[in-house]
């Protein structure tokens, strides 16, 4: 029997756990108007990224521009009374010191100059909040990030709700870079990372995968992980931060996550196709030096693609059979070639016919 043996090969392997997770943004924020009014322009076009303090939305300004410029011209009425205010308080304090005018009179004035103080102090605050609401007319980005479609079109009344509500949402900012990655991992994982990172997450390496994507492509690291356990499920939530300077991902995506188990270490790998099992236990054939094949019971470990580690059971020498499993059995004897040899004999008999 004809079978294709490989001596397992020794490498340096990282260990990764995978998780499912779930991106988020780092920050989202949803438009509203914080002034009523109608919808008198739209600057932005729907899906496009945009910067803190772009202008988005304009609210028909004309009556907060009339109601500043009433809050002007009471606050300078205000202001002339209160000079004539202070004018007569002068002039009343000089003619106290002659006695030429009363206590009574004294007190009046004065407390009419305190009064005018007050009054200009309420029409400033009343002119400020005019300016405020002539601010809010011009709705502007908050933060940086990418802008969903507009919610409402020019023309459209908003308005604010009373006695507490929200106002109407005009559209949704998502920041893009960088993004948070969020998945949940058992106690005893959790304690091992915080173990490798000497008790504080922040330098753990993980890489993320898309559903569409093979491997994991996006480097990232652990940067959070909740206040408590899950004591129905055991598990705690932990994130990671991932760049995302090529916007390949987008908040809301599902992807698989994995974590470094460790440092790396040195492994003997196999072709994981040579691994048979046998009520619980894992075995590989191997071939003898008087050309039998022969099982052996073998501890294996993590995959790593197409290979798996042997932790114990094999030396490095050993000829493990990889092709040709299906008929073999033990003691049987058996014309082992390399991989090599048998890829030469198939191409030296395809160009024989």
């Amino acid at each position: 029997m004809k079978v294709t043996v490989s001596q397992p090969q020794a490498a340096t392997v990282t260990n990764w756990d995978e998780y499912p997770g779930h991106l988020e943004a780092v920050e989202m924020v949803e438009i509203r108007p914080r002034v009523s009014g109608y919808i008198d322009s739209i600057h932005f076009t729907d899906g496009a990224e945009v910067k803190a303090g772009d202008l988005l939305f304009v609210i028909d300004p004309r009556p907060y521009e009339a109601d500043l410029e009433h809050a002007r011209a009471q606050r300078e009425q205000a202001e002339l009374h209160l000079q004539l205010t202070q004018d007569d308080l002068h002039r009343a304090e000089s003619l106290r010191g002659t006695k030429a005018i009363s206590e009574e009179e004294y007190d009046s004035r004065r407390n009419a100059a305190r009064e005018a103080e007050a009054a200009v102090a309420a029409v400033k605050a009343a002119e400020t909040t005019a300016r405020i609401n002539l601010d809010y007319t011009q709705i502007k980005a908050p933060i940086s990030g990418k802008i969903g479609r507009r919610l409402v079109t020019p023309g459209n009344l908003v308005q604010l709700q009373g006695n507490g509500g929200a106002s109407t949402v005009l559209a949704t900012i998502v920041s893009m870079d960088p993004v948070y990655c969020y998945f949940d991992v058992a106690e005893g994982a959790f304690l091992k990372y915080r173990g490798n990172a000497g008790g504080a997450l922040g330098t753990e390496v993980c890489e993320l995968g898309l559903v569409n994507e093979q491997g994991f492509r996006h480097l990232g690291r652990l940067d959070f992980f909740d206040n408590q356990v899950n004591p129905q499920t055991g598990t705690i939530r932990l994130r990671a931060v991932l760049d995302n300077a090529t916007r390949e991902l987008v908040p809301g995506m599902f992807a698989n996550v994995r974590v470094s188990d460790g440092p790396a270490e040195h492994a003997l790998l196999i072709p994981d196709v040579a691994v048979g099992s046998d009520q619980g236990y894992k075995y590989v054939f191997v071939v003898d030096p008087d050309g039998k094949a022969q099982t052996r019971s073998i501890e294996t470990g993590r995959a790593h693609g197409a290979q798996r580690a042997v932790l114990k059971g094999l030396k490095p020498d050993d000829r493990v059979v990889i092709n040709g499993l299906m008929m073999l059995r033990p003691g049987a004897k058996v014309d082992a070639q390399t991989a090599d040899n048998a890829r030469q004999g198939k191409e030296k008999a395809r160009a024989g016919s």
